[in-house]
């Protein structure tokens, strides 16, 4: 499975088509002038399609990088950049944290693992001396249930345990056996404290589980130091690479958002480009277009008007913007610049008259709950005055 990080490495990688080559064309079907307007057409519309859906891939590498450090939990470190949080935690690669140089070409995990592997088998030598115990031999295996005539047993007892299966549990390869010491303590200590609590204290199987026990615990007292101490190594070892992990995520994100943000100004910049294009080639807007131009933007807010004004400044330097009136001579402007305005302000009015379509609505309903209100007020003063 392809990870995020290698996903937007791979679309860094690409480079976006420039906008094809275009004869002349029409905005609203192209001139008559262009020896195939049709195919004009048709590129124009394949280009937009693929910025399209580039546009669409970069969406969806914005939002996960919003959502990443939207949701991440601030860490408590020093501050730097997560490329110096990386070069640092490069420092400490080939070395333990906690002390000690790892074996080159051994990874980290099989040295904890053989640190712990170390430990069960002292524990071993542990559980053989007491298994080797004259009294051991009670339990060194399975209760015989039925040949004993011990009908209540699984009653009392939830979970049998016995020597010879923790034995086997010790040798299991498969990865089913156990994982730490602390699992072989409990099962053996659980074979004694079984023998306790079905035999009755003054039998002889309760007298011997419980001196095997006081026997093994004062043997696990000796070893005990020796497990806390690997337990609180693996604790660090987790932590550290836990945190290792998040810098390391830390740093493919940002450089994500660094390549997704580059990307983006590269297809600003070709959608212009092919914008340039098209409105290059665009037929003469006619008087008529001109004066329903002008129209528009007197009817634009003043904000969606400065916007129009820059774009008029874009193609035309020396046009400068003064007092609250502009007198614009539309004759004077380029084509392509007469296009961009027109594009530009019918999506403006557009929005205008969405927007004030849904203020109506809100209107509406307003006076509808004041209506309301003042009925039910109405309503409750009726009863007062006049009370059934």
């Amino acid at each position: 499975m392809v990870s995020s990080t290698e996903a937007a490495a791979a679309a860094a990688a690409r480079t976006l088509p420039p906008p094809p080559p275009i004869g002349n064309g029409n905005c609203a079907g192209v001139a008559a002038e262009s020896e195939n307007p049709q195919s004009d057409v048709e590129r124009w519309k394949h280009r937009v399609d693929e910025y399209d859906s580039m546009a669409d891939e970069l969406e969806l590498r914005v939002n996960e990088v919003l959502e990443y450090y939207a949701t991440r939990k601030q860490p408590k470190t020093s501050k730097g950049s997560s490329g110096s949080k990386v070069r640092e935690m490069d420092k400490f690669s080939g070395s333990n944290h906690s002390g000690g140089k790892l074996v080159e070409g051994c990874p980290k995990e099989v040295i904890c693992s053989k640190r712990m592997q170390e430990l069960m088998r002292q524990f071993g030598t542990i559980l053989k001396q007491i298994s080797q115990h004259k009294w051991a031999w009670p339990f060194m295996e399975p209760v015989d249930v039925k040949g004993l005539g011990l009908d209540d047993y699984h009653e009392v007892i939830k979970r049998p345990m016995d020597f010879s299966t923790i034995k086997n549990q010790m040798e299991e390869k498969d990865g089913s056996g156990y994982k730490n010491v602390r699992e072989i303590y409990a099962d053996v200590r659980l074979v004694f404290s079984n023998a306790m609590a079905y035999n009755d204290d003054r039998t002889d199987i309760h007298v011997m589980a419980k001196t095997l026990l006081e026997k093994f615990e004062e043997k696990w007292l000796q070893l005990l130091p020796k497990v806390v101490e690997e337990e609180a190594r693996q604790k660090e070892d987790e932590a550290w690479d836990l945190a290792k992990m998040q810098i390391f995520q830390e740093a493919s994100y940002e450089k994500m958002a660094k390549d997704t943000s580059s990307e983006l100004d590269e297809l600003n910049f070709h959608l212009e480009k092919l914008r340039e294009l098209v409105i290059q080639k665009c037929r003469k807007m006619s008087t008529k277009e001109k004066r329903e131009l002008s129209a528009g933007l007197s009817s634009l807010s003043p904000e969606d008007l400065n916007k129009a004004l820059e774009i008029i400044a874009q193609n035309n330097p020396i046009f400068r913007a003064t007092g609250e009136e502009v007198d614009l001579d539309m004759d004077a402007q380029s084509e392509s610049t007469l296009w961009k305005l027109k594009l530009f302000v019918k999506g403006a009015l557009e929005l205008q008259a969405k927007n004030s379509a849904s203020k109506a609505d809100d209107t509406i309903k307003r006076k509808k709950e004041i209506y309301d209100a003042v009925a039910k007020t109405a309503r409750k003063r009726n009863k007062k005055i006049h009370p059934m």
